[in-house]
């Protein structure tokens, strides 16, 4: 039988590996919007944006909530635990 403590880390471990797909850069290349514009109406700094961007940072759920208000549409277009599809070619 399992301990605790293996159950816990597994746990944990797989919850660290889970990745936020999003679609910040295309919304921003849509509008026109600069990544330090983007940071500065959420309050962050411009580097945050571009690691949010590559998927090397997992925003917050108040930070998800401010990027979308930002481009006015509902989280799941900006952020998803699926790839997005891919548009075009």
């Amino acid at each position: 039988m399992p301990s605790e403590k293996s159950n816990g880390r597994r746990a944990r471990s797989a919850a660290t590996t889970e990745t936020i797909h999003n679609r910040i850069a295309v919304l921003r290349a849509e509008r026109g919007v600069s990544r330090r514009e983007l940071a500065e109406a959420l309050g962050v700094h411009y580097q945050t944006v571009g690691y949010l961007e590559r998927g090397e940072y997992s925003p917050s759920l108040h930070l998800a909530l401010s990027i979308a208000k930002y481009f006015e549409v509902p989280v799941e277009v900006v952020f998803s635990t699926e790839p997005f599809p891919r548009i075009g070619h």
